[in-house]
């Protein structure tokens, strides 16, 4: 029965993220919880640096069971990180992860809250962090969220006391977070920011520490806890059959793309926090001793309180209707207070709960997921309501602010649907993540509306206002439009509605490689936004290369259609890189974006408008072998880049790891954190080391040492650790320089490694049998050299190399460096008696 009763729980919540985002449609529990939430009022602000750093046990604890409105501030969105669920990187998955953290948040009851920060990949020391972020921007972005989030106690992740014992970032956040509590009510901190905000003073800072932090649970249990505030964040909700734990375990489950899936527990879960600034609550389990969370906080506020608390104590589960006359009088009394902070967040409160009272469903949606500025939309409208209040639909307010007067009386359970057309504006903005329609810097974004900053996503512009009439009193409600479909698998799916450019362009790669100075063709992909496109196409491409035609003609009769044009790229005869950008003519205007769609069952699909650039490397290479198996792991890109060099690369999967099948072959590869993702590969290691020992070439890219699934991750003793270059521009020096994989087939040298983004790799083993020959040294600034980035070691008549270097990050970025490298990789063992005798001299 447990079992049952726990599947059913999970299918209940799978269908809750399935359709996150439908409109809200809450039971009469969770309309209650509502309702106490809305009686306290009191917040909590977390901090810390990353997608999935947040603590989602507080979070949810702090939000439902405390019933304060709570938020995460991340610094950053995520992007420095890997992709477990595909191939986006960087910006892109900078968009996944900030709507999994929304995700997160619509489980969990928490706000979402950003920086401008960018999450520029894995930092040693809060110095070098602050330093790439521009501190004082940060700082500021930090200070804003606070004032505007007013809360009355804020919650670090991480500690602010011990730079270079962690992340970065990590520390960073916390240093940030401390600094900036004792900014916010300095009126002459960041003044301009008091043209849109006010200055404001938390009560209280703490740590969000534990036994990890101590070093060990021994140390933990024996340490001073008198500064020390214990929540037991273990308790049981009945009205929605969950443990806290297992509501934070499912919102933590939303970081897919990290791959932190997490079980629930139940029972008593402490988390410690420790007052770093304010005073210390004597009641040692309540963070808001001292701080007033009634209306009595606000002038006006008392009256409020009486009314809602009796609502609160009067609520009919089976009728919440009955409480609509009630909440209307509070309504009022909130619409009149002074407070603007807690007048509009209470005021957004009590309109959705009386909305869920009366049964309200208000939806505007159209028949298309996008359209382009200029053109006219069709909306479908439908308005219910479900109570035998008394409402009225006065007027609508259309996106172009027109007001259209309906005068409809709402009876009871009685449907409208009407429609309407709306022209879109002319100049309405397309719609993509705001953070990037301006190029930023390594360290942060360049946001030029301020007012966006701290934003999770780019407001919906495009609304329906229904202004309605309920118990005589007018409260009106804004809707999104969206788009809604059936699909005959998902059933109802709905879309965010978005505006497109009417012309889009891109080049079917991102980053082509050629080995020669012939000719290549390449296929420019133009996509209507709007029907009847007609213009041309250029190609923007770095001097010494040539591209021919010089321009073609586009004709696109319907939106949506696609037209391929095929283009010949002539390149120079010595080695040169560049960019290749299409251009689109259309009238007066030169389109030169890209438009990508993110589409994952687990958060709203996502249009992005980027550059349109394809990387175009003109590359002295040479290769031996031509049949490469890969083994996929984490999302990355590393058999297409291989096939830009020419190689015929097969996807290998577990099932098909047969002894028959590795003969055709004459390199493996084993793709990013395989062993940590892929748990049939247990099975098929001796298979693969048979394979090398008969002459193979076994190529297997980092993994992290927590979560292997094998046994054995090399034929002979390799251990994992977190030893790892971050600094891109690290010197590297070779130290096996007669190795045939630095000689042949290319002569690999320093300048080899210059170019390379973002680190130069993570994850290096530091322990190895003597069998394995280190090939490289490398070290961050301040750190003694790690010579585990290329090992190689013979076994049997084949070689078995392990790297942690971050070929993932490089081909996409067409480092040349890296790819003469690794092709020197795979051609180990098939080089003939010339490239040894290459070696020798």
């Amino acid at each position: 029965m447990k079992t049952r009763l726990h599947l059913l729980l999970l299918s209940l919540f799978s269908i809750t993220l399935i359709t996150a985002q439908q409109p809200k449609k809450p039971t009469s529990s969770e309309i209650h919880e509502s309702l106490k939430k809305l009686n306290f009022l009191g917040s909590v602000l977390y901090v810390a640096a990353h997608p999935d750093d947040e603590n989602t046990r507080l979070i949810s604890y702090m939000s439902n069971e405390v019933k304060a409105r709570t938020a995460y501030l991340s610094l950053t969105r995520g992007d420095g990180g890997q992709n477990l669920v595909g191939p986006e990187i960087r910006e892109l998955l900078g968009v996944i992860r900030t709507q999994e953290l929304l995700a997160a948040r619509r489980i969990d009851g928490g706000e979402q809250l950003f920086t401008r920060a960018n999450d520029f990949g894995y930092s040693k020391h809060p110095d070098e962090t602050l330093a790439i972020w521009n501190k004082e921007e940060v700082l500021s972005d930090v200070v804003l969220a606070i004032r505007q989030f007013q809360p009355d106690v804020i919650i670090n992740r991480f500690d602010h006391r011990s730079p270079g014992s962690t992340h970065g970032h990590h520390t960073s956040s916390a240093m940030l977070s401390v600094e900036a509590f004792d900014l916010v009510s300095d009126k002459n901190a960041y003044p301009k920011q008091l043209s849109r905000t006010e200055i404001w003073q938390p009560q209280r800072l703490f740590f969000n520490t534990s036994w990890w932090f101590y070093g060990s649970q021994e140390k933990f249990d024996d340490a001073d806890k008198s500064n020390l505030l214990e929540v037991d964040t273990g308790v049981y909700f009945p009205s929605s059959g969950l443990s806290n734990p297992e509501i934070a375990a499912l919102s933590r489950s939303q970081h897919k793309s990290q791959g932190f899936g997490s079980t629930g527990s139940r029972g008593a879960q402490i988390e410690y926090i420790e007052l770093i600034k304010g005073d210390l609550p004597t009641d040692k389990t309540n963070i808001f001793e001292g701080i007033d969370t009634s209306w009595n906080r606000l002038e006006g506020g008392k009256s409020i309180g009486e009314i809602l608390n009796a609502v609160q104590k009067n609520y009919d589960f089976k009728n919440p209707s009955a409480s609509i006359s009630e909440l209307v009088r509070a309504y009022k009394g909130i619409h009149n207070l002074k407070n603007e902070h807690w007048k509009n967040i209470k005021t957004k409160e009590i309109k959705d709960i009386i909305a869920a009272c009366a049964g309200l469903y208000l939806e505007a949606t159209v028949n298309s997921n996008h359209a382009t500025a200029g053109s006219n939309i069709d909306l479908n409208l439908e308005i219910i309501n479900r109570s035998a209040s008394k409402i009225i639909l006065s007027s609508i307010i259309n996106p172009n602010g027109i007001k259209i007067d309906k005068n409809i009386t709402l009876d009871n359970n009685t449907d409208f649907d009407f429609k309407e057309t709306v022209a879109i504006k002319t100049d309405q903005q397309v719609s993509t993540p705001y953070w990037l329609i301006k190029k930023g810097t390594l360290g942060m974004y360049d946001v030029e509306d301020k007012s966006l900053i701290g934003k999770p996503e780019t407001p919906r512009r495009l609304n329906i206002t229904f202004n309605l009439n309920i118990e005589n009193v007018d409260i009106s409600f804004t809707k999104a439009i969206v788009y809604k479909t059936n699909d005959p698998v998902k059933g109802e799916v709905y879309k965010p509605f978005e505006i497109i450019p009417e012309v889009s362009a891109k080049i079917s790669e991102k980053v082509i490689i050629l080995d020669t100075d012939k000719q290549r063709d390449i296929e420019v992909i133009i996509k209507a936004g709007r029907d009847n496109i007609e213009g041309y196409v250029q190609i923007a491409h770095p001097k010494n290369w040539n591209v021919l035609p010089e321009k073609q003609k586009v004709i696109i009769v319907n939106r949506g259609q696609e037209q391929r044009l095929i283009f010949t790229v002539i390149p120079p005869k010595e080695q040169s890189e560049g960019l290749l950008t299409p251009m689109v003519h259309i009238g007066d205007m030169i389109y030169t974006k890209e438009l990508i769609e993110i589409d994952y069952d687990h958060i709203p699909f996502q249009t992005v408008l980027l550059p349109s650039e394809t990387k175009i490397v003109r590359l002295d290479i040479k290769k031996r072998g031509q049949n490469i198996g890969y083994i996929e792991g984490a999302g990355d890109i590393v058999p297409e880049s291989l096939r830009q060099i020419g190689y015929n690369v097969a996807i290998l999967k577990p099932e098909d790891i047969s002894a028959e099948n590795l003969k055709r072959f004459d390199a493996i590869v084993v793709g990013i954190r395989a062993y940590n993702t892929v748990e049939e590969l247990k099975f098929k290691q001796e298979l693969l080391f048979d394979y090398v020992a008969q002459g193979g070439n076994m190529i297997v890219q980092y993994n992290t040492s927590r979560g292997i699934k094998v046994d054995q991750i090399a034929p002979y003793n390799l251990k994992l650790s977190r030893d790892r270059v971050t600094d891109e521009f690290a010197d590297v020096k070779l130290l096996a320089t007669n190795h045939e994989v630095l000689n042949v087939p290319n002569k690999i040298t320093a300048k080899d490694f210059e170019g390379w983004t973002q680190e130069r790799g993570l994850y290096f083993p530091d322990e190895w049998s003597s069998e394995f020959i280190p090939i490289l040294s490398m070290n961050d600034e301040g750190e003694t050299p790690k010579t585990g980035s290329l090992l190689v070691a013979k076994y049997g008549k084949g070689h078995y190399i392990y790297t942690g270097l971050s070929f993932f990050r490089e081909f996409p970025a067409g480092v040349s460096g890296a790819y003469r490298l690794f092709a020197n990789i795979l051609s180990l063992g098939k080089n003939d008696l010339n490239d040894a005798e290459q070696i020798k001299n």
